[in-house]
């Protein structure tokens, strides 16, 4: 019995088979880095973005091929496109047109994703996206972290909550599929932050959500609080719980794309359980299993 929507069986249910995603690095930047909204990027991003596990390649082309000629090509037949690190939309037309193509290359590619900032989201790129739309699925990833403003600007997000929901209308307005973004844990957030994020999604059309926990890399301004004994990220127990009740609380509609963040093993510095992906996991569904919890029967 699905207690939540699994990204897995919705990609099945759509494609027909299992279907996978090709993390591609596109060589982006992002404003929170390049000075033109901050520098060093928020306070979680380490340098390399969230594409610490991608096999870079300068030429996007050869990151698919390399793809396509690796062991993890045999365990589909189906395809996403995907790029994941920084601000996969911060670029000219003419250049995102290019990226985008570089990485279309193969007929065994059904989709493309593609994850942004909110403030990097304006009709003309929203039509470019939608141009692929007549081949392929697409889909767009907004990172919102929280909707508590203030921890927004605490964790030096560079975005307001209104840049979000305007983001979101346009892609709505082009019928993009939109996957948000949350991070449980975040410095100095209660479960009433939670409660209210959760509640600002479910204001929205929104087709997809990741759940992140918040972990500590190094070379990162959290990794210097942590240092100074600022911070204390959560324990196992307090992420499964309030990664309940984002669960039971957000429109059931919603796909599930993740439930944790996955750090890197040599960069991690805390916590230790975030390595343990079967822990939250198999965490999850027994309390949902005991509980009897199903997503969204407090929406």
């Amino acid at each position: 019995m699905e207690r939540y929507n699994h990204l897995n069986n919705y990609l099945k249910n759509k494609f027909g088979e299992r279907t996978l995603k090709i993390c591609i690095d596109g060589g982006f930047s992002c404003p929170n880095r390049d000075g033109s909204k901050g520098i060093g990027g928020c306070i979680f991003c380490s340098e390399k973005g969230s594409g610490e596990h991608i096999n870079y390649a300068n030429n996007i082309s050869i990151q698919v091929k390399n793809y396509f000629a690796s062991y993890k090509s045999k365990r589909a037949n189906k395809f996403i496109a995907y790029f994941q690190n920084f601000t996969n939309t911060y670029d000219t037309i003419e250049n995102l047109k290019l990226k985008y193509d570089s990485a279309l290359i193969d007929d065994r590619i059904v989709g493309l994703s593609i994850a942004t900032r909110p403030d990097c989201i304006n009709e003309d790129i929203v039509k470019l996206i939608h141009s692929y739309s007549k081949k392929y699925y697409v889909c767009v990833e907004l990172g919102l972290q929280s909707s508590n403003e203030n921890t927004g600007i605490f964790i030096n997000r560079c975005y307001s909550n209104k840049d979000f929901s305007n983001a979101v209308f346009l892609l709505n307005k082009y019928n993009i599929d939109v996957v948000t973004h949350i991070i449980v844990g975040l410095p100095n957030e209660t479960l009433e932050d939670i409660k209210n994020t959760v509640n600002f999604i479910n204001l929205h059309n929104i087709q997809g959500i990741k759940i992140h926990s918040c972990y500590i890399v190094k070379n990162t301004k959290l990794e210097k609080l942590y240092q100074e004994s600022k911070y204390t990220p959560l324990t196992l127990d307090e992420y499964l719980n309030s990664c309940l009740y984002v669960l039971t609380h957000i429109n059931p509609n919603i796909v599930i794309h993740r439930i944790s963040g996955d750090a890197p093993k040599d960069l991690l510095i805390a916590p230790s359980w975030n390595l343990h992906k079967k822990w939250i996991i198999n965490g999850i569904d027994k309390l949902m299993k005991e509980k009897n919890l199903f997503q969204g029967m407090y929406y």
